[in-house]
């Protein structure tokens, strides 16, 4: 498929198991840079607050930045899922893939239902392990059925692979009926049946 959009949630997490600690103590210094000795006054951040940092680090374009906030947050939260997926997305992107799917499984782990997780990993093994790929999928429309359209492509695509058109062109149907726009990214063989069909003329008028 051309299309391998990455699901960002923009609410991260940190470098994945090893190294947490010293991810942590960095993130610790980046949230208090004047810090000296320890003011009575001062209230330290909450596991939200190092969120949205990492979040604004994402944004930037800073995930090293953005990895240091989301160790604090599991530090403090180790059941964060989202800081957990966030972290497979900064591995992903950067081409870590090993790091990317650990991250994702322990945001599933969290909560096997996290639509974004299921898909990310299923396009980390979709060819490697196709059989894999399309159970995530499959578990990925289930948990989120209006928001399934790029699965349905995917899992399109992996139905041809095994050579099953009838289940592939259900799937590339619901895939543009969810969003119009990926027409253009069905295989071309299955483009024509997915076409809206011409409005009829009116009675009388000439054809």
């Amino acid at each position: 498929m051309k299309r391998r959009q990455l699901l960002v949630v923009l609410s991260g997490a940190a470098a994945v198991a090893t190294g947490l600690l010293s991810w942590s103590v960095l993130a610790c210094a980046a949230a208090f840079p004047d810090s000296g000795s320890p003011s009575p006054e001062r209230t330290p951040p909450s596991a939200d607050a190092l969120l949205q940092a990492g979040i604004a680090a994402q944004q930037n374009n800073d995930p090293q930045g953005a990895s240091r906030f989301y160790g604090v947050v599991l530090t403090l939260d180790p059941r964060n899922k989202t800081a957990w997926y966030n972290l497979g997305v900064i591995a992903h992107q950067d081409g870590r893939s090993a790091d990317a799917r650990r991250a994702y499984e322990k945001a599933l782990t969290i909560d096997p239902a996290f639509p974004s997780a299921l898909y990310n990993e299923a396009l980390l093994v979709k060819s490697s392990d196709p059989d894999l790929a399309m159970g995530l999928l499959q578990r990925a429309v289930g948990a989120d059925p209006g928001g399934a359209a790029t699965a349905h492509l995917h899992l399109g695509d992996l139905w041809i692979r095994k050579n099953r058109k009838q289940e592939a062109a259900e799937e590339f149907r619901s895939a543009v009926a969810a969003d119009p726009a990926l027409l253009p990214q069905v295989p071309e063989s299955f483009r024509a049946s997915l076409r809206p069909a011409p409005a009829p003329s009116p009675a009388g008028s000439p054809r």
